[in-house]
C-alpha cells in the first residue's frame, strides 16, 4: 500500500520513515541556475543527481525538457496532458503511486512539479520540506550513480493517465484584467532583487512583494511555520483570487505551496511570469 499524506509537505523524518515503501517514488526535480533577469540560464541537473548524489531511490525528473514545453517560446512553459503522461510513465509512476518531490535549492522547482502533478488533478504528491539541503545537513544517507527506471507503457493497464486540467495557470489576459480591475486577484511576486538583476521592466502593476527568501527559513531550508507564513501573506489573504508570480513561474510555485497550506483555495501561478510580462510578440524569450 502507497503511504498516506496528509499536507502538501513531508518531513525528512516522513521520508526517512517511508523510503522502500510499496508505490512511493521520489523525484529529484533539481534545476542549476545562472545569471539574473533577463540573462538567466537555466541546465538540467541530473549530473548533480548522479556525481553528487540523491535521496536513495530518487529519480530524476527533468524539467528543463520533459517536464516543460522546450519550443514554446519561454522558459519552462507547462507541458500538455499528453507529454506530462509520457514523462511521468518513464519515471514509473502510476494513478496510484504516492510521489514525493525535492531540489537541491531553495524548493522553487520541487513546488513547481508539484504544482504541475496537482493541475493534471493528480493530489497524492508532496513536496519534501527543506529539500536534499536539509536531508544532506542531517546526515541523512546519499546515494550516487543513476538509478534504473523501468517505465510505464501506454499499453500498460496501470498506465498513468492525467485528469482534466484544473484552473490553477494564470496567463497574461488574466493579470491584465486583475490590473485593471475587471477581474480582481491580489498579484503576489515572489522573486527577489537578485535574481531579477538591477536593469530590467517594470513588473506587473499593483504587485506585493513576498519573496521566495522570506517565504524560506535561511537556517533550515524548509517553509516558515504557519504563524510567520500568515504574517508574511497578511497583506493578500483576505483577497478572493491570488495569482503568484516571479521570472518564469517556478518560486512562484513555492509561494502557491505557501498559500496551499495556509489552506487558501483559490490560487494561480501565472505560468508564463515576468519572461511573458517583458516580452514583445517580434521578441519572445528563449529558454
Amino acid at each position: 500500500m502507497a503511504p498516506v499524506l496528509t499536507s502538501p509537505l513531508v518531513s525528512t523524518q516522513w521520508l526517512a520513515d517511508h523510503l522502500g515503501s510499496d508505490e512511493l517514488v521520489v523525484l529529484d526535480a533539481s534545476v542549476h541556475t545562472s545569471g539574473t533577469g533577463r540573462a538567466t540560464t537555466w541546465t538540467t541537473a541530473r549530473d548533480a543527481y548522479e556525481q553528487d548524489g540523491h535521496v536513495p531511490g530518487a529519480r530524476y525528473a527533468d524539467l528543463t525538457q520533459d517536464f516543460s514545453t522546450p519550443d514554446a517560446g519561454l522558459p519552462f512553459t507547462r507541458p500538455d496532458a499528453e507529454q506530462f503522461e509520457r514523462a511521468v510513465r518513464a519515471l514509473g509512476i502510476t494513478n496510484t503511486s504516492t510521489v514525493v518531490v525535492y531540489d537541491d535549492s531553495v524548493g522553487e522547482w520541487s513546488a513547481r512539479l508539484w504544482w504541475i502533478f496537482r493541475a493534471f488533478g493528480f493530489d497524492d504528491v508532496a513536496v519534501l520540506d527543506g529539500g536534499f539541503v536539509k536531508w544532506r545537513d542531517e546526515g541523512r544517507p546519499v546515494r550516487l550513480g543513476a538509478l534504473q527506471t523501468r517505465p510505464v507503457r501506454h499499453a500498460d493497464a496501470d498506465a498513468f493517465l492525467a485528469g482534466e486540467e484544473r484552473p490553477l495557470w494564470a496567463d497574461r489576459a488574466r493579470v491584465e484584467r486583475a490590473v485593471d480591475g475587471t477581474q480582481p486577484a491580489a498579484l503576489v511576486l515572489a522573486a527577489d532583487d537578485a535574481s531579477l538583476g538591477t536593469d530590467h521592466p517594470p513588473v506587473v502593476p499593483g504587485t506585493t512583494p513576498i519573496t521566495l527568501h522570506r517565504v524560506v527559513d535561511q537556517d533550515s531550508n524548509a517553509l516558515r511555520r504557519p504563524a510567520a507564513l500568515r504574517d508574511l501573506f497578511a497583506p493578500v489573504l483576505d483577497a478572493d483570487e491570488i495569482v503568484t508570480y516571479c521570472g518564469v513561474g517556478s518560486a512562484a510555485c513555492v509561494d502557491a505551496l505557501a498559500l496551499t497550506v495556509l489552506g487558501h483555495d483559490h490560487v494561480q501561478v501565472y505560468d508564463g511570469s515576468l519572461a511573458d510580462w517583458w516580452r514583445s510578440d517580434a521578441e519572445p524569450i528563449a529558454s
